[in-house]
């Protein structure tokens, strides 16, 4: 008798677990189904070239021009992933 006690206390465990995986998954699904979206909301210079393969040089340039808009904090450069996305789709073919 002592056995199947133990073997239910652990399945019972094991379904409890389980529960709060499957609720915390179907959030992540319904937060995905709704169209939001994993990008930040902003990029930063590493994240440009990681994305697109620019160089430094390259980065530079496009600020520089006016081709990629930015916002200066400090010493850091940052880009709106909404104008990125914008340019893109103007630029698209």
């Amino acid at each position: 008798m002592m056995k199947k006690e133990k073997k239910l206390s652990y399945v019972m465990e094991v379904r409890e677990l389980i529960a709060s995986v499957m609720a915390r998954l179907e959030t992540i699904d319904s937060k995905i189904s709704q169209g939001k979206t994993l990008r930040p909301e902003y990029y930063r210079n590493e994240d440009l070239k990681k994305m697109f393969g620019l160089s430094n040089n390259t980065i530079i340039k496009y600020r520089q021009t006016g081709i990629l808009p930015y916002t200066r904090l400090g010493d850091i450069f940052l880009y709106d992933s909404g104008k990125i996305d914008k340019i893109l789709r103007s630029n698209g073919s």
